[in-house]
């Protein structure tokens, strides 16, 4: 025969009760949001562009040209096709860094080195047409790329970035990165002027303005080493820095022997000189 709970008894079973519903509906919500749910107040943003990173896209270079001499054709094409891979890298590098840096990493660190690849590659284009034609001009407007975010972006036309993921935060700039707060070291680049033959005097205008450009471009590496300390991965320095540099250096090095060998022998070998390194 069952015998009745007291009052007292009742009330404490109920007031158990109610503290397990709580702790369990508790659970299902926090569940829920590690499980993927958006947060309010901007999670959703987040999430969307987390799992959305955008494209890079690019003005069309080939449709701008003019008529292409026979003799010009197989080097246009290569570089044509080599524009296309570089829009096709920089946007294997937006998937792979989805969350590093600041709001500003996306400009600073794919699409600015993209811009530098393609104004270079460009710039031999129209010169491989002006040797038996006429040069095109105006062909550098073509050489900024947008993002088109998927998952909101940035003024500018950044991204907007989550904070940084562990393992990448400020301190870690192994691999010829560089601590925040610690010397940010410089850029040092072989010099490349007492590396050449005889320059004819019909190209030295040209040689000049190319040397100088390589000096240019190392003095920018060096300042955006400067502004970006504490930003990206480890390999930050070597991917958005060295490896765009190294690209400027390669084409602003290959103008050089292109302009020496229309008068004289062609330097070979000089593209040895373009990849540069940092020293703390």
């Amino acid at each position: 025969m069952s015998r009745a709970l007291p009052k007292y008894s009742k009330r404490r079973v109920a007031i158990i009760g109610g503290a397990a519903a709580v702790a369990l509906s508790g659970a299902v919500i926090a569940g829920t949001a590690l499980a993927g749910q958006p947060a309010k107040g901007g999670g959703a943003q987040n999430a969307r562009t987390l799992a959305a990173p955008g494209a890079i896209s690019c003005p069309d270079v080939a449709s701008r040209l003019p008529a292409v001499p026979a003799s010009a054709k197989a080097e246009v094409d290569r570089n044509l096709a080599l524009l296309q891979t570089q829009i096709q890298e920089a946007d294997t590098r937006l998937k792979n860094t989805v969350g590093q840096g600041g709001p500003n990493f996306v400009n600073n660190a794919i699409l600015g080195p993209l811009k530098d690849k393609r104004v270079s590659t460009i710039d031999r284009i129209a010169i491989a047409i002006g040797r038996k034609g006429t040069k095109p001009a105006g062909l550098d407007a073509l050489a900024p790329c947008a993002l088109n975010a998927a998952g909101g972006a940035a003024a500018g036309g950044g991204r907007a970035q989550a904070t940084a993921t562990p393992g990448t935060g400020a301190n870690q700039q192994a691999g010829g990165g560089t601590a925040a707060g610690a010397a940010v070291g410089t850029i040092g680049c072989p010099d490349v002027a007492s590396r050449l033959p005889a320059v004819p005097a019909s190209a030295k205008a040209e040689v000049d303005r190319n040397l100088a450009l390589l000096q240019t471009q190392i003095q920018e590496a060096n300042t955006r080493l400067k502004n970006t300390v504490g930003q990206g991965g480890p390999n930050f320095v070597n991917n958005a820095i060295l490896g765009p540099l190294k690209d400027k250096r390669v084409s602003t090095i290959d103008r050089i022997a292109i302009a020496i060998g229309r008068k004289g022998t062609k330097p070979a070998g000089l593209d040895a000189l373009a990849a540069c390194t940092l020293t703390k």
